[in-house]
């Protein structure tokens, strides 16, 4: 019996020093601390990135009151500056040039929604060409894009 008092006590002690000064176990957890970083930078990187993705033509649009439309696919961007300047995505294209550049890009006049962006200044003519040469073309499916009106605040 005193032999198993003795080896009691000892084995007690040996855990009690190694859980008060060990180095000698091995951390086995995850420092997650790296990883929540990088994908804070991220985070940020494409909340700064996202607006920039937008068609580059610098256009002034019309404000509506419309709510934006719902749609399932990407749509095709043609925007018409205030000089009367035609663009097919960022890529300038002539009025005439207009349905044949849309079909070599694949898009089926069917199917796929034509979006149009005229800017404020622009002269409604040459917004209703567009809109004209488009549907000559067979294109049924045309939206005009603008940006929805800011609402007063309620007092």
């Amino acid at each position: 019996m005193a032999m198993s008092m003795a080896g009691g006590k000892g084995g007690g002690g040996r855990r009690r020093g190694r859980r008060r000064g060990g180095n000698s176990g091995l951390i086995s957890e995850i420092n997650v601390t790296p990883m929540v970083d990088v994908m804070l930078v991220l985070l940020i990187i494409f909340m700064v990135a996202a607006p920039l993705m937008t068609v580059g033509v610098p256009i002034d649009l019309p404000q509506t009151a419309a709510q934006p439309m719902n749609t399932d696919q990407k749509p095709v961007i043609i925007s018409v500056t205030n000089e009367g300047a035609i663009f097919l995505g960022e890529d300038p294209v002539l009025l005439a040039d207009l349905p044949q550049r849309l079909a070599e890009q694949g898009v089926d006049a069917a199917v796929t929604r034509v979006n149009v962006r005229g800017d404020l200044a622009a002269n409604y003519g040459s917004v209703m060409q567009v809109m004209g040469a488009l549907s000559g073309a067979g294109y049924a499916k045309i939206g005009l894009i603008t940006e929805q009106a800011q609402q007063a605040p309620a007092q």
